[in-house]
C-alpha cells in the first residue's frame, strides 16, 4: 500500500536532496503503509518511519550488505542480495526490518539475486544462474528455466499473465505459464544486454546498458528503439506515473516522455548528481537514488509536468552556448551544460593542466536543445582541469577545479 508523504522542506520546481542515509549506491525502494525502505550496495537496508526525515539501519539477520532488489507482498518484505564479497540470498522480514530470515531452500549456494518479482501468489527470483519460483513465500524454491540460457537475470516485468525476464547478453524472454517454459522475444532488439523494464498499459519498455530504450506494443513479438532526445544511452531504471514515463540514465540524470518514448526531455534542474541508479514514485514524489552522496533525491511530480509543458513551448537555442560547470569548485562530481541550435556531432573532453585527456564525456551526434552531462571525478586527483567542447567549427574550453 502506498502512502502520500508530507515534508517540511519548501517544495520548488526542481530536485531536492533529502535527509537520506549517508550512503552511496541506492539500488532499490519499497513501501509498506507509511514505512519507506531503501536497499543499498555495500551498506544494507534502511527504514524511515517519518517521511524520510531520519533513517535507521535494519540489518539484523541480513548477512549480505548488497541489497539489489526489494519487493512487497502483503506485509512481507523480501530482499534479493549478493555481489562481490557478499554471497547472495533471499531474505524475508515480517516486522518491517526489525529482523530478517534467509529463505533460500532450493536456491544454489554462492549465487547473486539481482531481482525479485511478485505475480499473484508466486514469487520469482532472478539470479546469476537463472530463474527460481516460490509458491510459499520463499519457504522453498524451484528452478524454472526450461528454454532459458544459463545467464544473469537483471530484471523482471509482470503484465497480466505474462512474465518477462531481462538478461545479460541474451535479450528478453517471455513466459506465459509462471516460468514453466520460456521463449526469446528479441525481434528488433538490436542490443541484448537488457537491464530494466517498465510496463505502461499494453506497452512494454526495455532499457539497455548502452543502446537506450526499446518499445514493444505486442508482448515482445517486435521491438523499436525510442531514443530521440536521450543524452547517453546507459539506462539504469524506469518509473511510470499514468502516461508519464521516467528513465534514469547513468551519468545524464532523469528524462521524461509523455508520448510513449517518441521523444524525451531532461528533467535535471537542481539534480547535481546525475549518476542515477534507481527511480520510484511514492505518493506525489518521484525519487531518484544515485551512486554518490548525497544519494537520495526527490521531486514533486506535479512540478515536473508543469515544467515540461512550459519548456515544450520554448524555442530552440539560437546559438551554441557552453556554460560554466556547477558546482565549481566541486567534489566529487559536477555538471557541464551546453546548448545546441541544431543537431550536431559533439565531443566533450576533460583535460588536465598539461592538455592531456583525462576523460571523454561525449563523442556522438546529439539533437538540438539543452544538454547536461556529469563528470564524476571520484578516482581523480585534486587540481585544475579543463573541459573542451568541439562541434563543427566551434571549440570552447573552460576551467574546472576539483577540490577535495
Amino acid at each position: 500500500m502506498f502512502s502520500f508523504f508530507t515534508f517540511t522542506n519548501i517544495l520548488t520546481a526542481q530536485w531536492i536532496k533529502t535527509n537520506g542515509p549517508e550512503v552511496d549506491y541506492i539500488q532499490s525502494f519499497a513501501v509498506i503503509d507509511s514505512n519507506l525502505f531503501l536497499g543499498t550496495i555495500y551498506a544494507g537496508a534502511f527504514l524511515s518511519t517519518n517521511n524520510g526525515t531520519s533513517w535507521t539501519a535494519i540489518d539484523s539477520g541480513l548477512t549480505s550488505k548488497n541489497v539489489n532488489s526489494l519487493v512487497v507482498t502483503g506485509t512481507n518484505l523480501f530482499a534479493g542480495t549478493g555481489g562481490e564479497e557478499f554471497d547472495g540470498n533471499v531474505f524475508l522480514t515480517t516486522n518491517n526490518g526489525i529482523s530478517w530470515t534467509a529463505v533460500n531452500s532450493g536456491l544454489p549456494t554462492n549465487m547473486i539475486v539481482f531481482c525479485l518479482a511478485v505475480s499473484g501468489t508466486n514469487l520469482f527470483s532472478g539470479t546469476n544462474t537463472g530463474v527460481f519460483l516460490s509458491t510459499n513465500n520463499g519457504a522453498s524454491w524451484t528452478a524454472v528455466d526450461s528454454g532459458f540460457p544459463r545467464t544473469q537475470i537483471n530484471a523482471f516485468a509482470v503484465s497480466g499473465t505474462n512474465l518477462f525476464a531481462a538478461t545479460l547478453s541474451h535479450g528478453v524472454f517471455l513466459s506465459t505459464n509462471n516460468g514453466t517454459s520460456w521463449t526469446a522475444v528479441n525481434s528488433g532488439l538490436t542490443y541484448t544486454d537488457v537491464v530494466a523494464f517498465a510496463v505502461s498499459g499494453t506497452n512494454l519498455f526495455a532499457g539497455t546498458a548502452s543502446h537506450g530504450v526499446f518499445l514493444s506494443t505486442n508482448n515482445g513479438t517486435s521491438w523499436t528503439d525510442i531514443n530521440s532526445g536521450l543524452i547517453n544511452k546507459h539506462v539504469t531504471s524506469f518509473a511510470v506515473d499514468g502516461t508519464n514515463l521516467f528513465v534514469g540514465i547513468q551519468g545524464s540524470g532523469v528524462f521524461l516522455s509523455t508520448n510513449n518514448g517518441t521523444n524525451w526531455t531532461a528533467i535535471n534542474s537542481g539534480l547535481t548528481n546525475l549518476a542515477v541508479r534507481s527511480l520510484t514514485i511514492i505518493g506525489p514524489f518521484l525519487y531518484a537514488g544515485t551512486d554518490v552522496r548525497p544519494a537520495l533525491w526527490r521531486r514533486l511530480l506535479s512540478d515536473i509536468k508543469t515544467t515540461v509543458k512550459e519548456s515544450s513551448t520554448n524555442r530552440l537555442p539560437t546559438r551554441l552556448i557552453l556554460s560554466q560547470n556547477y558546482p565549481n569548485p566541486f567534489n566529487p562530481s559536477t555538471t557541464i551544460s551546453f546548448s545546441l541550435p541544431s543537431k550536431s556531432f559533439v565531443i566533450l573532453k576533460i583535460l588536465d593542466i598539461l592538455g592531456r585527456e583525462v576523460s571523454t564525456l561525449v563523442n556522438e551526434e546529439l539533437p538540438a536543445g539543452n544538454h547536461s552531462w556529469q563528470w564524476n571525478a571520484t578516482n581523480t586527483s585534486s587540481g585544475i582541469y579543463f573541459y573542451r567542447l568541439q562541434t563543427g567549427l566551434f571549440t570552447e574550453t573552460k576551467k574546472i577545479i576539483l577540490l577535495r
